[in-house]
């Protein structure tokens, strides 16, 4: 039962943001709840994961080299070269940036089991490029939007701490300890992540009613670029670098698959709701390309 649920987050993501959409009064109210939720996930993910997992990177360097490699210097280039050529105002431009320069997003690792890939690979991807993200995303959004933004670099990396590394870590070590112990709170963990992202999404869908009324085509178009580029790079790269489909479905999935949710909490965090608008709006479409990418390649053996 909570598989079947958990595997709808496209369906409850799509219905719960029109719910947002058409109903915005009392979800715009839990603005302050974003960072306290999308805490909770990091921990969800954390609690999936043990040292070991942390260890293979030494066993597959140049795999997790390409990822982070792609995941940190293409995206955020991509989202700038998309932007500039939608012509997008210099907010929603953030914004896009912001999701760009994010490590991958922590739905990849449900999306690469369910398309065959390596899921072993994609925890550990996602782990080290949550790491990484520490330094390169305050780093990646003041060199593309430094010049004209001031951005809190100092700040952003103090809330990635907060955000990120410390429930990450508490996770991981909570479950090292008491692995056996905690599986039926383990079991709960992703559906629990989902309802979080999930109210997180509509929050965002809330607060930015008026601005996806009257621009989000436009910002949508954006997003739907910025992922579809960003899997078909990260597939790209990884059979150019002649790794086996399976390990490029994984590299697909980590690089095009954003962490967008700690994008819109960076964003209304740091700068307005209105550059929180791209992650919002990426947090339900590369769900949903994820899990259509997924349901295809699950057809077919890698």
């Amino acid at each position: 039962m909570i598989q079947t649920l958990t595997r709808l987050f496209p369906l409850w993501a799509v219905l719960f943001s029109i719910f947002a959409f058409l109903f915005p009064g009392g979800l715009a109210q839990l603005s302050w709840a974003i960072v306290p939720l999308l805490m909770l996930i990091m921990f969800g993910m954390g609690m999936t994961l043990t040292w070991a997992d942390f260890a293979d990177v030494a066993r597959r360097p140049a795999v997790i080299g390409l990822g982070v490699l792609l995941q940190f210097l293409v995206m955020p280039l991509v989202a700038l070269a998309v932007g500039l050529l939608l012509a997008l105002p210099p907010e929603l431009l953030l914004g896009l940036v912001i999701v760009g320069a994010c490590p991958g997003g922590t739905a990849s690792n449900v999306i690469c089991y369910l398309a065959r890939a390596d899921v072993a690979l994609s925890i550990t991807m996602t782990s080290v490029s949550t790491l990484v993200a520490v330094v390169a995303t305050p780093l990646l959004v003041w060199v593309y939007q430094g010049q004209s933004i001031e951005v809190p670099v100092m700040s952003m990396l103090g809330s990635l701490v907060q955000i990120v590394l410390l429930p990450v870590i508490a996770g991981t070590l909570l479950n090292s300890l008491f692995h056996r112990p905690l599986e039926p709170v383990r079991a709960v963990f992703p559906l629990l992540s989902v309802a979080a992202i999930v109210l997180v999404i509509g929050v965002i869908v809330a607060l930015n009613r008026d601005r996806i009324a009257v621009g989000g085509a436009a910002v949508m178009l954006a997003v739907v670029l910025h992922n579809g580029l960003g899997l078909a790079l990260g597939y790209g790269g990884a059979r150019l670098m002649r790794l086996d489909p399976r390990r490029a479905r994984t590299l697909a999935i980590e690089v095009g698959m954003q962490n967008s949710g700690l994008g819109v909490a960076l964003a209304v965090k740091h700068f307005s709701a209105g550059a929180a608008l791209p992650g919002a709006l990426f947090s339900v479409w590369h769900n949903l390309s994820g899990s259509v990418l997924a349901w295809y390649w699950r057809r077919r053996q890698p």
